[in-house]
């Protein structure tokens, strides 16, 4: 039996039901209803973040005189990737800022950013490496600051935390969780930025039962769901998977995560050796009700301390430079 999604707050209730009337009477571009409405990256180039890690590093392979590492971290930080919000490095009364920062440039740019939405209670509770997040009273907040700096953007696209739904059939507090994210889910689609609830892979949960939870936090409301996210599955399987999905949910629309898939699935989810980027970020045509391959995990940044990786997030140098390699870079 499936749980009953939690009311929206009347703010986002007021907000919506403004821009539903602004659509119906035709006046006025933009706002919360046309930003589930469109693909965001049909007329836009993502946005690359000039002072991401990946660009860092290649001013420090510069500065050391390494050209062939500068000329492939060069590229790298010039590829549009996810632009990850974690409350351990943009707290509270800071994420505000960092996120006007971003939305201004990427509006000077022309380009939309993608925002990950990265702090839920207990994250990472399957895998541990990234591990964390805020407290339930605090978390709702957080987010609400997020969608208020990122409210002056153009074009702004969000994804809701990587793998907070499919690794809650194992960790528990179920109801927490749905009620977390459908509440966040609320706050940015009021907001007006387009939304996608993070919906697993293709080889990890079911379906149909990845369905029922999107349902419960309101994925009806916002543009879609996101697949793939810092995994290694092919296309192929992840848009058979996400159609499935989309099938079950009134033909929502979807991003695949394709920044280390070019060689395909892994049974390794962390730091396995051997990878490739995937698919050059990038909106999609005519392939269903894919919006977009993006490089939502930044693919030159470790998933944590195993194979000899860095802390998770962290830039990987030696890693970036194998997978470029192995991609013909």
């Amino acid at each position: 039996m499936l749980l009953r999604r939690p009311s929206a707050a009347p703010a986002a209730l007021l907000l919506a039901t403004l821009a539903g009337l602004t659509a119906c009477s035709g006046g006025g571009d933009g706002g919360p209803a046309d930003a589930q409405a469109v693909n965001p990256y049909a007329d836009h180039a993502g946005y690359a973040d000039p002072d991401s890690r990946t660009a860092q590093a290649a001013e420090q392979a510069k500065a050391s005189g390494d050209a062939d590492r500068e000329r492939v971290f060069r590229r790298l930080a010039e590829t549009p990737q996810g632009i990850w919000l974690t409350p351990e490095e943009h707290p509270a009364g800071d994420v505000g800022g960092y996120v006007t920062r971003i939305v201004d440039a990427a509006d000077e740019a022309g380009r939309v950013p993608t925002f990950v939405v990265y702090g839920i209670p207990d994250r990472d509770c399957t895998g541990g490496f990234s591990g964390g997040g805020l407290p339930a009273d605090r978390y709702g907040p957080w987010v609400q600051e997020i969608a208020d700096a990122a409210a002056a953007g153009d074009d702004v696209a969000v994804v809701v935390e990587p793998d907070a739904l499919a690794s809650v059939l194992e960790c528990g507090s179920r109801e927490d969780r749905v009620r977390l994210i459908a509440d966040a889910v609320d706050r940015l689609a009021a907001a007006g930025l387009t939304t996608y609830v993070d919906g697993g892979h293709s080889h990890w949960v079911e379906a149909k039962d990845l369905a029922r939870l999107l349902e419960q936090v309101g994925v009806e409301d916002v543009r879609g769901f996101a697949t793939n996210v810092s995994n290694f599955q092919t296309d192929a399987d992840e848009r058979a998977y996400a159609e499935r999905l989309s099938g079950m949910l009134g033909g929502a629309h979807y991003v695949i995560d394709s920044g280390r898939n070019g060689f395909g699935a892994s049974q390794d989810w962390c730091n396995p050796p051997g990878r490739a980027f995937g698919t050059e970020p990038g909106a999609a045509t005519d392939q269903g009700n894919l919006d977009a391959y993006v490089w939502v995990k930044p693919p030159g940044e470790s998933d944590g301390e195993c194979h000899g990786g860095p802390p998770a997030g962290q830039f990987w140098p030696d890693r970036a430079m194998e997978l470029a390699g192995a991609s013909g870079w």
